[in-house]
C-alpha cells in the first residue's frame, strides 16, 4: 500500500515538473501561473498545493536537484570537468567531461528550460557559482592554484563558467544531436588551445 502511495507522489511531482518545463520555455517562467501549471498537468490546485508552496518552491526543487546531482559529480574528484576530456591510463573509463554532459543529456528537458531564453537566469547563476567552488573554493580537490594565475581568480571564474554555460546552452538548443563524447571533445580543443587556434586563426 505504501509503495502504491510512493509511486503516486512520484508519478504527480513528475507531471507537475514536466509541466512546468513545458510552460517555461513556451512563455516563460515569470508570466505561468500555478493554475497554468496544473491544468497542463491534470491535477487539481489541492494537490499541487500538498506538495509545492508556489512556483517559486517548485522552480528552486528543480534547480536544487540539478545542482545537486552536478556537486556530486564534483565530490567524486571530478572538479577537473571543465578542462579535461580523457584519461589515456584508463581507456575504458569516461572522462570528467563526458561524465557531465552524459548528466546533462539525461536532463536535458529540463536544463533546456532552466538555461534558456525563457527561464530563470538565477540557475546561471547557481552554476557560475558552483564552478567558482569547484575551481577555486574545494579546500581539498582545488584545481588551480592561485599563487599561478596571471590573471585575477573572479574574472577567469566568470569567463570559464559564461563560456561553458554558454556552449552547454548552444547544445541544448540544437537538440543535443553531437554526443557527450563528441561536446566533450569539442570543450576540450577549445579549452587547451584556446578559441584562436579553435577558430583556425592562429596555426
Amino acid at each position: 500500500m505504501q509503495n502504491d502511495i510512493d509511486s503516486r507522489i512520484i508519478r504527480t511531482k513528475e507531471a507537475i515538473r514536466q509541466a512546468l518545463m513545458e510552460l517555461i520555455e513556451e512563455k516563460g517562467f515569470e508570466a505561468i501561473t500555478v493554475k497554468d501549471i496544473t491544468t497542463r498537468a491534470d491535477i487539481n490546485r489541492g494537490t499541487f498545493y500538498v506538495h509545492y508552496e508556489n512556483k517559486h518552491d517548485l522552480m528552486e526543487e528543480c534547480q536544487n536537484e540539478i545542482m545537486q546531482g552536478m556537486s556530486q559529480i564534483a565530490k567524486q574528484k571530478l572538479q577537473n570537468v571543465v578542462l579535461k576530456n580523457s584519461d589515456n591510463s584508463k581507456p575504458n573509463k569516461p572522462s570528467p567531461a563526458v561524465t557531465i554532459f552524459e548528466y546533462l543529456d539525461e536532463n536535458r528537458v529540463m536544463m533546456r528550460a532552466l538555461l534558456g531564453p525563457k527561464g530563470d537566469v538565477s540557475f546561471q547563476t547557481a552554476l557560475r557559482d558552483f564552478l567558482w567552488e569547484t575551481l577555486f573554493d574545494d579546500k581539498e580537490h582545488t584545481f588551480f592554484k592561485k599563487e599561478n594565475l596571471l590573471v585575477p581568480e573572479e574574472y577567469l571564474a566568470s569567463y570559464i563558467a559564461f563560456a561553458h554555460i554558454g556552449v552547454i546552452q548552444q547544445w541544448l538548443e540544437n537538440g543535443c544531436t553531437e554526443t557527450p563524447k563528441e561536446m566533450a571533445q569539442i570543450l576540450s580543443t577549445i579549452n587547451m588551445h584556446g578559441p584562436f587556434v579553435a577558430a583556425g586563426l592562429i596555426n
